[in-house]
């Protein structure tokens, strides 16, 4: 057996998004966060958004054929897929923690909103709209291609697995977005044109499939919300404005 379907969960709507959210319509330059990024915890709303998940996880028979879980090993990314298994009653296998599934790193301009980064790194947003998301690494940080390629070292780990046939992972949007690019092939103009018309939504299920081992990716679905939106208690989010936003910076 190999791995022959991808599962991409993205985390819940975190206290930064808020922050960020806020910051934005205040107009503020930056972000006022009480953790550092890897430990940026879900919101009351993002925890309700994880637990709808899981039942929507079940109902799809996440584990009806052998699985593995692999995590971001920051906070709201774990904190997500326990809410959802355990909401679920889902028991998948013991995860494993892979730190090339962390968020995008912004160097410079974190906590920064699209505003302060003007006001505050003008040089460094001429450099980002000559060079475009995909190249542009802010001092400290990561481009889009440098996302891509710990992404593209994760899949050839994939393609080792020889027991699980599903590979969960719960990640960030970032890394979602990417891993499809990864996955599909896609260049920078296809990237490009893919992320202006397509956002990863907090607690969203995002499904790859191929025939095997070597044989093309195909995306099935992308950044399903249905669950959310027939929960009474959970709601569908978008943020924008903060690297959690891939079209942000």
């Amino acid at each position: 057996m190999a791995v022959t379907e991808i599962w991409l969960v993205r985390h819940g709507e975190s206290t930064a998004n808020v922050a960020a959210a806020q910051a934005d319509a205040a107009g503020a330059d930056v972000i006022e966060v009480e953790h550092r990024d890897a430990d940026v915890p879900l919101s009351l709303l993002g925890e309700r958004q994880s637990r709808a998940l899981g039942p929507e996880l079940a109902a799809r028979g996440v584990d009806d054929v052998p699985v593995a879980l692999w995590v971001s090993p920051y906070r709201r990314a774990q904190q997500t897929i326990d809410l959802a298994l355990d909401a679920g009653g889902l028991a998948l296998p013991s995860r494993r923690v892979d730190e090339r599934l962390r968020d995008r790193e912004l160097g410079v301009l974190d906590l920064l909103t699209l505003a302060g980064v003007r006001n505050r790194y003008p040089d460094e947003e001429r450099r980002r709209r000559w060079l475009g998301k995909y190249y542009h690494r802010p001092a400290g940080g990561e481009s889009w291609a440098d996302v891509l390629l710990r992404l593209r070292s994760l899949m050839v780990d994939v393609d080792r697995l020889d027991e699980p046939e599903r590979l969960v992972i719960a990640a960030h949007d970032a890394v979602v977005m990417l891993a499809v690019a990864v996955c599909l092939d896609l260049d920078e103009p296809a990237l490009t044109e893919f992320a202006e018309s397509h956002t990863v939504q907090n607690a969203s299920l995002t499904r790859l499939r191929r025939d095997a081992v070597g044989a093309p990716w195909a995306l099935e679905e992308f950044s399903a919300v249905e669950h959310l939106v027939d929960d009474s208690e959970a709601e569908v989010t978008e943020h924008s404005g903060r690297k959690d936003d891939v079209r942000a910076v």
